[in-house]
């Protein structure tokens, strides 16, 4: 009988599964599965390290629909990409981590790089506390069963992480070639909601006078975004939305607030405090968000009630008590109850003055947006760098952030197109997740403009993602908003401080220091622009956008907080002020 070794196998089945992309490290344990990818139609990119391969395999997921696969060695191989694995987690993004392992039978003896020093090994423990799942495989007749759960189990539900160990001497023993089909993943129908439920929601639609409709991340299929709109539409109901829902519905639509909380406005607050019944939907009500869930500010449960909507039976009533609670898919439900509401009102609500009062305060935060992009001033104004990206990226340009003005200034105030989107790291909010993502969103979407819109801090975080880019021929913009700091936390500092210290990046002589980034990107083999005055920016993009080539662009930036409308109860922590507890 022929037989393979389970290495080969195991690509077989990768590719049976549809993989297009591993991405990872080598190292001595996982070297024998990367030599059974080498001739096969599975990619391997190579990342430099193991955090940049996680935010990779992360940000084509994301763009792809498809889950990520991230290969990685053991002990500091598999340590080094946590991070990035707990970010893909947190966001319910599918990603399949497969870890070599030390030999199967030198378990506990301490070879080289386990994981072993006060208890016996068990390098998947690590991986627990965010992963859906994690197999410490035994046995090469368990890989294939194992691979097939992981597929499942990643994609199923509310998507997530999940870890398949693999001590390194199984990939190489002797097997019967994998049957493409043997281990099939299973379908996975989401639970919808029952005909009773979608009309008790209807109802209290209808019947509600002040209704709002709050959507997040979990928003995510075409019918699912148009149903909502339908549904919103018939009942002219307002919409607000996560950070993580930016972009889901149009930015310009005549019945979208915009975002609540921390970074969100206080148009928007004004109807989130007054709403008398809530819809909630694929959103967990994340803390800056919520105003650190203080009722002054931005939800106020009760007397507001909540209908609350999520695939995942932890997320209901976590953080505000319910009216209603649904465990269902979100796309599922609120086309049952847009259909419960047109039977039971076929004709349209229409709440004078609603749409009215929305456009002007969204014409308001455009226009004011505006205005302080129109600054010539030299380092340039966050707003300005806004403002010269949205007219000189294509329509479709994907935007990759970090964390920082990058993140929280354009979910509150760039102007998304419809055909845009914007990828963001949420749960975790993970500086330099954006360098890395936006290599992986490029892989997926390989003819639309891709930008890693990130800080001079999560630049240098994750350098790796530029030759990362080179190396797979990928035109990402890398556009580094340097205000030669970690300017969030630097800003938050000095406001409750007076001063700053151990924020901003400088030289042994006390002044401001930066790496030069667009050399940096030349000598990776990318282009490299320095921006020295507020018209060069535009042309910098608009050539590296012509171009379709990895590209860094330097931008000199202010330090110059984002607007903060809502409250965050670390300032009043900052000035001794505690909630009591309870």
């Amino acid at each position: 009988m022929t037989t393979v070794t389970a290495a080969e196998a195991f690509v077989t089945q990768l590719e049976s599964y549809g993989v297009e992309y591993v991405f990872g490290t080598c190292g001595h344990t996982n070297i024998a599965l990367l030599d059974a990818l080498g001739p096969s139609t599975v990619h391997f990119v190579i990342a430099r390290h193991e955090q940049a391969a996680a935010h990779a395999a992360d940000g084509y997921a994301r763009a792809s629909g498809k889950p990520g696969v991230l290969l990685t060695h053991v002990g500091p191989g598999m340590m080094n990409a946590v991070t990035g694995v707990a970010t893909a987690a947190m966001d319910s993004v599918p990603l399949i981590v497969i870890s070599g392992d030390i030999p199967s039978y030198y378990y506990g003896r301490h070879p080289h790089q386990e994981v072993n020093l006060h208890a016996d090994a068990d390098q998947t423990a690590i991986y627990r506390p965010f992963c859906k799942r994690a197999w410490p495989v035994q046995r090469t007749a368990d890989l294939p069963r194992t691979l097939e759960r992981a597929f499942w189990t990643a994609t199923s539900g509310r998507p997530g992480a999940v870890l398949v160990n693999v001590p390194m001497d199984l990939f190489s023993r002797q097997v019967e070639p994998y049957v493409p089909g043997s281990h099939a993943i299973p379908d996975s129908a989401l639970p919808g909601l029952t005909e009773e439920t979608a009309e008790r929601i209807a109802r209290a639609l209808i019947d509600a006078e002040r209704p709002l409709i709050y959507f997040g991340g979990g928003l995510r299929t075409p019918d699912a975004k148009q149903a909502l709109l339908a549904l919103a539409d018939h009942l002219d109901i307002p919409l607000a939305h996560s950070l993580m829902g930016k972009g889901a519905i149009p930015d310009r639509h005549p019945l979208l607030l915009g975002m609540p909380g921390f970074w969100g406005l206080d148009s928007t607050h004004a109807h989130t405090k007054d709403a008398d019944v809530v819809l909630a939907l694929a959103t967990r009500f994340a803390e800056t968000d919520a105003s650190s869930w203080e009722a002054a500010y931005t939800w106020n449960f009760p007397p507001s009630k909540l209908i609350q909507i999520d695939i995942d039976p932890a997320e209901i009533g976590r953080n505000y008590p319910v009216e209603i609670g649904a465990v269902a898919d979100v796309g599922h439900s609120v086309r049952a109850i847009e259909a419960a509401v047109r039977a039971l009102q076929p004709e349209p609500t229409r709440r004078p003055g609603l749409r009215e009062t929305i456009a002007a305060g969204r014409a308001e935060l455009f226009s004011t947006a505006d205005e302080n992009g129109a600054s010539d001033n030299f380092p340039l104004r966050p707003q300005r760098i806004l403002a010269d990206l949205r007219a000189n990226l294509p329509a479709d340009a994907i935007l990759v952030t970090d964390v920082g003005w990058n993140k929280n200034g354009v979910a509150q105030s760039y102007d998304l197109p419809p055909e845009g989107r914007f990828i963001t790291p949420g749960g975790a909010s993970t500086m330099g997740f954006g360098p890395a993502a936006a290599v992986g969103v490029q892989m997926a979407q390989p003819q639309r403009t891709v930008v890693a819109l990130i800080g001079d801090g999560g630049m240098s975080a994750q350098l790796p993602a530029v030759p990362m880019a080179v190396e797979q021929g990928l035109p990402v913009i890398f556009a580094v908003m340097n205000n030669r700091a970690h300017g969030t936390i630097s800003d938050l500092q000095r406001s409750n401080y007076g001063r700053g210290y151990g924020c901003d990046f400088t030289g042994p002589d006390g002044a401001p220091y930066s790496p030069d980034f667009a050399a940096y990107g030349r000598s990776c083999g990318a282009d490299g622009y320095e921006v020295s005055t507020a018209e060069e920016l535009a042309k910098a993009l608009a050539t590296a956008v012509e171009r379709r080539r990895p590209a860094v662009i330097d931008i000199p930036m202010v330090n110059e907080p984002v607007p903060t409308p809502g409250h965050w109860n670390i300032n009043d922590i900052y000035q001794g002020k505690f909630q009591d507890e309870g």
